[in-house]
């Protein structure tokens, strides 16, 4: 079961598109070129029919003989990760021998034709929901109204503020923050979203400067709600006049948001179900207040270093070793931070995915062991860290 710090399951699609490209740097997979469609929209001719069903004869054999040496593979990869997970219930050591050592086969034949007979229209995908979406739902649900910063420095320094009063260090959360939105994001900056390309779409709904997905935002204030209603109520005591009653109007919110996220057991599942209606989009819009959205972006990260300590890790946990429970979710993430480099060398990341999602997965495939993966995330760390965005934050502790 995912656990609320989990962005996705063995699925890494966060990690294949930070380490590839800029976030905002998204290819519509939907749109398919002119001259396809064009072909497509045509009766097929004989003899394109009897090519395609040549090449299509082609395709499955080569995938069925693909299969019958990638099944077994990943047989033993869930088989291994049931027994690691024993062996840390009885609190065993984990060893090499706990690990599939060997690299997955990779399919290297001939690609599925595309079919030339016109068929049914595939469905059209649904937009995901924007930021003007979350703003529009939380006034429609809650009568809530984010308070955003006159200035992107003034959210920097909030977050920074709060991030190391929390016990994380200035690294961590500066090589995080570059990884996470390129090294220039905005506090409202969206997966896929660029306002330097008309046109761009949303890839994910995760938004700011960790990039919380709708789930994580709802899982968060359900787990971690009366720790922010703390914060709030002890903020709003030296406050006074309309300062007061603002911040006052925001707790009563916040405490009916709170309530609203309760209102499942405490779940990944029953949390995205919530974080998929407009109400769930409501509660996504606390990250972009100015005092709410530092405290959730603060505690996704901080439930990760207190998970490491809660399992006996008591060591400073790296920028990228942070990032990558942050990305994978705290168990799987630990299980590769606990490794001893020697381990990390040997170890391939095959180990922490389900099939599909490796498959999907140009970066683990091409960074396939731990060691490769920790590198490649601390180098694009580097390399972001040096861009205007990240600059800023540094400046603002």
């Amino acid at each position: 079961m995912c656990t609320s710090a989990i962005r996705f399951c063995f699925g890494f699609p966060a990690l294949a598109l930070l380490l590839m490209a800029p976030p905002a740097a998204a290819i519509d997979a939907a749109v398919l070129p002119p001259a396809t469609a064009e072909a497509m929209a045509q009766v097929a001719s004989p003899q394109a029919i009897a090519e395609y069903r040549r090449k299509l004869r082609e395709y499955q054999a080569a995938r069925a003989a693909f299969d019958q040496k990638a099944e077994p593979y990943w047989t033993s990869i869930a088989e291994k990760r049931r027994g690691r997970n024993a062996k840390r219930r009885e609190r065993q050591a984990i060893t090499s021998d706990d690990y599939v050592l060997t690299q997955p086969p990779l399919y290297d034949g001939p690609k599925r034709p595309v079919d030339p007979e016109p068929g049914d229209k595939p469905p059209e995908r649904k937009p995901l929901p924007v930021v003007a979406d979350f703003l529009k739902a939380a006034a429609t649900h809650f009568q809530f109204t984010p308070q955003r910063p006159a200035r992107e420095v003034e959210f920097k320094r909030a977050y920074g503020r709060t991030a190391l009063a929390s016990g994380l260090t200035r690294e961590q959360i500066v090589r995080v923050y570059a990884f996470e939105t390129g090294g220039n994001g905005n506090h409202d900056m969206q997966s896929g979203l660029s306002a330097s390309r008309p046109g761009s779409r949303a890839i994910s709904t995760a938004v700011g400067y960790n990039q919380l997905l709708t789930t994580n935002s709802v899982s968060l204030l359900a787990e971690q709600g009366h720790d922010i209603v703390k914060a709030l109520t002890e903020k709003a005591a030296g406050l006074s006049g309309p300062a007061r009653k603002a911040m006052d109007h925001k707790l009563a919110i916040l405490k009916r948001m709170v309530a609203f996220t309760r209102s499942v057991p405490v779940q990944w599942s029953e949390h995205e179900k919530l974080a998929n209606t407009p109400q769930g989009w409501g509660v996504h819009a606390l990250v972009l207040d100015i005092d709410i959205g530092p405290l959730l972006q603060t505690h996704k990260l901080l439930t990760s270093v207190l998970f490491a300590r809660a399992k006996g890790y008591t060591k400073p946990l790296s920028a990228a070793e942070l990032e990558m429970m942050n990305l994978t979710g705290d168990s799987t993430g630990l299980d590769m931070v606990t490794m001893p480099q020697a381990m990390r060398e040997r170890v391939p990341t095959a180990n922490f995915f389900q099939r599909g999602g490796y498959e999907r997965n140009p970066v683990a495939i091409r960074h396939n062991t731990v060691a490769k993966l920790l590198a490649i995330t601390d180098e694009r760390m580097n390399v972001n860290s040096n861009l205007p965005g990240a600059r800023e934050l540094a400046g603002a502790f």
